[in-house]
């Protein structure tokens, strides 16, 4: 295919597929090629000039009371980074003709949240530091929902792609606790779904978002590796983390794809989501155990923390985390070659060796 006549599939397009082709001829990788380096191109540009904005805002990190030991000195950092990663994201988008919509209501949608979380709450009630959990969650629902709406037309397709968004979107915002956490765990994250993209019949449509903030999220990095310069705030990790959950469950439900492939997707997709399982799962599982039995079950979350509370030093943490998140990922990536596809001419692998 030449990159001209690359086309970009909306979520409810069947994109043509003949297996019978080499795989790097199916996908329009020139296309993907130019998504990555706008993104990074974008946010490289924009980098400075958004820092220098935030720092004029005052937008500065208020550390909890409770964060562990050694963090009241991020005290004062700027704090709304993530803009660079969506203003990238967003632009790349354009350039391609992007217009899978349910993507981008989630990407600027949650990023309203999380301006309203990281800038607006904390300016006009002095003493908050963001918003209520009741009050995110039920604005995330209704962007969620309006999205899924927008991307199925099954209760059972709304229903998963809702609980995805939400899930990851939360988890991946936990993630955001120590300097270059959330950025190398995305990095890891992204490259696997995109290989696992690129290995089955995931049309572009799904691939874009995933290469877009792969690139995107580079110039953010050299700001955010330690000592962070800044964080990437809610307007960055809950929009990022929604945009993943929307594409995970795009391609778990397999729509339109012409192919059943969803027994096989499943496992290794949970496989690539674990980290997000670890960040997420323990807080609430924490709450309750303190609300019901007056004691905790883990020293202290996001689990990243009782790492640190262990006395692992910040930046061993973000290693070991980072380097288990890309293991994951290649594990995903070794489940998903050569197992059988279902189709109507019967069973193939998806790598013909």
């Amino acid at each position: 295919m030449a990159f001209g006549q690359a086309t970009c599939y909306s979520s409810k397009e069947a994109a043509p597929w003949n297996w019978r082709r080499p795989l790097i001829n199916t996908f329009p990788l020139p296309y993907l090629s130019i998504v990555f380096w706008t993104a990074l191109a974008v946010a490289g540009i924009l980098a400075k000039p958004i820092l220098v904005t935030l720092l004029r805002l005052n937008s500065r990190q208020t550390v909890s009371a409770h964060a562990p030991e050694g963090h009241q000195k991020k005290q004062g950092t700027p704090t709304m980074g993530g803009l660079i990663v969506i203003a990238g994201m967003l632009a790349a988008m354009t350039v391609s003709g992007y217009r899978d919509f349910a993507a981008i209501v989630l990407l600027v949608g949650f990023a309203l949240i999380g301006f309203i979380d990281d800038f607006v709450v904390p300016r006009k009630f002095v003493g908050k530091r963001g918003l209520g959990w009741k009050q995110k969650i039920l604005m995330q629902v209704v962007v969620a929902v309006a999205a899924a709406m927008m991307a199925r037309s099954s209760a059972l397709g709304i229903g998963v792609l809702v609980f995805l968004v939400l899930f990851f979107s939360n988890a991946y915002n936990f993630s955001d606790g120590l300097d270059a956490l959330a950025g190398t765990i995305l990095l890891g994250l992204a490259s696997g779904l995109i290989a696992i993209g690129l290995l089955t019949e995931m049309r572009s449509a799904w691939l874009v978002p995933l290469v877009a903030m792969l690139g995107a999220i580079v110039p953010f990095l050299f700001l955010n590796a330690p000592p962070a310069k800044v964080f990437m705030g809610d307007v960055g990790s809950l929009p990022i983390g929604a945009v993943l959950g929307y594409v995970v469950g795009q391609f778990a439900l397999g729509y339109g794809t012409g192919m059943d492939h969803t027994h096989v997707a499943i496992g290794p997709l949970l496989v690539i989501s674990l980290m997000m399982v670890v960040e997420l799962v323990p807080v609430p599982l924490q709450i309750l155990s303190v609300k019901l039995r007056k004691k905790r079950l883990f020293p202290y979350t996001p689990v990243h923390h009782a790492f640190e509370k262990a006395g692992w030093p910040e930046t061993r943490v973000v290693f070991h985390f980072a380097l288990a998140q890309l293991l994951l990922a290649a594990l995903a990536v070794g489940l998903i070659v050569g197992l059988p596809v279902r189709s109507g001419a019967g069973s193939r692998p998806i790598v013909r060796r």
